[in-house]
This record gives C-alpha cells, sequence and structure tokens, in this order.
C-alpha cells in the first residue's frame, strides 16, 4: 500500500467520522425528519460530495452512526466481562459500565433510541441486529458456567432477548423522562432482572 493510498483512506476514515458526529449533532437539535443533509455536511464541516461519497442516503448515515455507537456500547460491556468472576458479578459490573457509557451523551441516546425506530424496517432490522449482539453476549456469560451442569438449565435465546427488551424499555422510559444522566442508577434493577430470568 502506497503512502498515498494510507492518506486517502485516512482521510476518508476521518470525513466518515466526521459525517457521522455531524449527523448526532444535527439530529440531537433538530431531530431526524427535519434534519437534512445540508445540516449534516454544515455541522460535519465537508462538501456535500463528500457525503455522497460515504452515504447514499441520510438514513444510512443515521444506520451508521447507530451501528457506531452500538458497537463502542457492546465494547464497554465485553471490556467489564471477567471470566475469573462468578456470572452474576459479570453482568452487574457489565450493566453499571453499559449505563455509565450511555448516561455520558445524553442527545445522542435519543436519536440512538428513539429517532432509528422513525426509519420503520430498515431502523427495526438495525436495531434487532444488535439486540441480537447483547443476547448473545449475555448467553456466553451466563451459560458459560452451566455447560455441563444437571442442576442448572442454560439460559435460553429467547429469555436473554425478553431481558435486552425490557433494559430497553428502562432506557427508553428514562431517555422520555429526561433523566439520561440517572442512567447508571437504573444498573441495580437491570442486574436484578437479569438475575431473576437466568437464576
Amino acid at each position: 500500500m502506497t503512502l498515498m493510498h494510507e492518506n486517502q483512506e485516512a482521510n476518508a476514515g476521518l470525513h466518515r467520522h466526521r459525517l457521522l458526529e455531524g449527523m448526532a449533532c444535527a439530529v440531537a437539535a433538530k431531530g431526524y425528519a427535519d434534519t437534512t443533509i445540508a445540516d449534516i455536511v454544515s455541522e460535519a464541516a465537508v462538501s456535500r460530495r463528500t457525503f455522497y461519497e460515504h452515504f447514499a442516503t441520510k438514513a444510512d448515515c443515521l444506520i451508521a452512526l447507530y451501528e457506531a455507537a452500538s458497537f463502542n456500547a457492546l465494547k464497554v460491556l465485553r471490556g467489564a466481562i471477567d471470566p475469573a468472576h462468578e456470572w452474576e458479578t459479570q453482568v452487574g459490573h457489565a450493566m453499571t459500565a453499559y449505563f455509565s457509557c450511555l448516561s455520558q451523551n445524553p442527545a445522542l441516546m435519543r436519536t440512538l433510541f428513539v429517532e432509528i425506530l422513525g426509519l420503520g424496517p430498515a431502523g427495526l432490522a438495525v436495531r434487532r441486529r444488535v439486540n441480537q449482539q447483547i443476547a448473545a453476549l449475555m448467553l456466553e456469560v451466563v451459560n458459560l458456567e452451566r455447560k455441563g451442569s444437571k442442576s442448572k438449565a442454560p439460559l435460553s435465546a429467547d429469555m436473554a432477548m425478553a431481558v435486552v427488551g425490557g433494559i430497553n424499555e428502562l432506557v427508553l422510559q428514562a431517555i422520555e423522562q429526561d433523566r439520561v444522566s440517572e442512567l447508571p442508577g437504573l444498573s441495580e434493577s437491570a442486574v436484578r432482572l437479569v438475575r431473576a430470568v437466568a437464576g
């Protein structure tokens, strides 16, 4: 790979990052429906042409923002997990880290949890993919200790998804009530939910 090609890739990555930040700022200020591509490129300080080099539509940009933010949240969840501890402790650490991460950007949370639903089937599909990844992580943590156990049945995929849905509703409620900064306080309720379902 030539140095010029590396620089082009670096610039493309920077522009994409700026566009995602521009989308987050614009939607936080105006809501998704009223946000225009002009708003996004203005916030990102890039050209309209640059926008179309990365995204075909405004919806594609919002989906990319959702995926990027969700990837970061999953990274936080994974980073809080330590297999040296029993699963209950791991879940407690993961929930505390996850809610603390979400609480740091209230405007972005509204975009990700509320505005994404305005995209219809495409928004629901990307939300479903992320929920499945979180549920899969929960299954991995809870069922690792139960492998081969005769006394404890493994947590099922359906029940893991039910827990993820319940936690999402807690987050949505906090967003609607403008209590995103208080999300870390929900970690205890979320942990009790996981224990009740998995226990």
